[in-house]
């Protein structure tokens, strides 16, 4: 098994906590996790790879950070086609518009959604959320 990135975006921690246990399933399954915030991560190293995570909370009119993750989900556009993507994240308010329109978009770029759509939650992730992240996790490590 080769490694599987897991790269996310968090500001209070609940989406980071997403993010370790999709590693921890990936290790669990007998993968290499590289668990990393987006401001440590290539697209260069995602192109190289079958499958990955992918974590960003809903932020202001649900939508995906602006800053940093927005422009880099813009760039991981053009190395999507084929690969195989799970999709999380966490949000306060709202109705999961944002994770919508980024699995739009993963998908109109190319990219296969583990489990279909993607993986969300109001607030901080309770253990059935956990369990299923682990659990998408150990699938990606079998890709």
């Amino acid at each position: 098994m080769s490694k599987v990135s897991v790269v996310y975006w968090s500001g209070t921690g609940n989406t980071q906590a997403m993010a370790d246990a999709v590693g921890e399933g990936i290790a669990q399954a007998g993968g290499e996790a590289d668990v990393v915030s987006v401001d440590a991560a290539s697209v260069d190293d995602l192109a190289g790879e079958k499958a990955f995570a992918l974590g960003c909370p809903a932020m202001g009119a649900e939508v995906l950070e602006e800053v940093e993750f927005d422009p880099f989900i813009s760039e991981v556009e053009g190395i999507a086609s084929g690969k195989t993507i799970l999709l999380f994240g966490s949000y306060g308010w709202g109705d999961g518009q944002w994770m919508r329109d980024w699995e739009e978009r993963m998908t109109d770029a190319g990219a296969v959604l583990l489990g279909g759509e993607g993986v969300i939650c109001q607030e901080a992730p309770d253990d059935d959320v956990l369990d299923t992240l682990k659990a998408l996790g150990g699938q990606l490590a079998g890709i």
